[in-house]
């Protein structure tokens, strides 16, 4: 039974025979409806204007079937902010590359003083997976919005990220760059898997919303993103 949309007529004082006239169709119709049969689009619509109510609370069915069609099938899951993803999510994500690994941030220290996650990408390397560290300049123009002692700290971060992640050029097909670029993103492959931390203006990168992206078929955001990393890797300069 749609208890919902029972309590809804009861509420409105309207029997089913006062709706089947109202809507032109057969009372045996609206009593299906009341028995969980989900009416026609067009139906729907005049029903929950009788009633005064979103055809979603009627029928929570249609509410499922708008989430699915606004949320595109590449999106595995959103965090609201980085302390949000489970540390297990980075691991299996960095686990489960067989080709390539992509690190794009401005420092990514992060990701570097976890031990068990430089682990886990030294063992990819070992295995013949790619990796790519791209991480600001620390020299270069540092543009955060923060001030200069912020412009200073961040360098003195980065100068450490780079040291942990240089342990990882020892397992060979290990490459690190430099970029001067002002990141929109940071951005965390494993072949077509990715964690995307989208920034926000004077806020720190930690407290910035993640997209976790698995390619699908007939999406383009895992494509774009790639496409991004792939231009500022082309202009980056590697690592002396």
């Amino acid at each position: 039974m749609n208890e919902t949309l029972r309590r809804a007529l009861l509420r409105a004082r309207l029997s089913e025979e006062d709706v089947a006239a109202r809507l032109q169709v057969d009372p045996k119709t609206v009593r299906r409806w009341l028995e969980g049969r989900v009416p026609y689009l067009r139906h729907r619509w005049a029903l929950a204007g009788l009633l005064d109510a979103d055809e979603a609370d009627l029928w929570p069915e249609v509410r499922a079937e708008r989430a699915a069609r606004s949320r595109p099938a590449e999106i595995k899951a959103i965090y609201p902010h980085r302390h949000a993803v489970p540390r297990e999510v980075w691991l299996s994500l960095f686990g489960s590359a067989v080709r390539e690994i992509g690190i794009l941030a401005c420092s990514g220290l992060f990701l570097a003083k976890d031990t068990e996650i430089l682990d886990a990408l030294a063992g990819r390397a070992r295995a013949g997976v790619r990796i790519r560290v791209c991480l600001g300049d620390p020299d270069g123009p540092i543009v955060g919005g923060g001030g200069e002692d912020a412009d200073l700290a961040m360098a003195a971060e980065i100068r450490d990220a780079l040291d942990l992640y240089g342990q990882l050029r020892d397992e060979g097909g290990v490459e690190i760059r430099l970029h001067r670029a002002v990141l929109y993103n940071c951005i965390f492959r494993a072949d077509d898997q990715l964690l995307v931390s989208q920034h926000a203006y004077g806020i720190l990168d930690a407290r910035a919303p993640l997209l976790h992206l698995c390619s699908a078929d007939g999406g383009d955001m895992v494509t774009t993103y790639l496409e991004s990393f792939e231009r500022i890797w082309a202009g980056a300069q590697p690592l002396a």
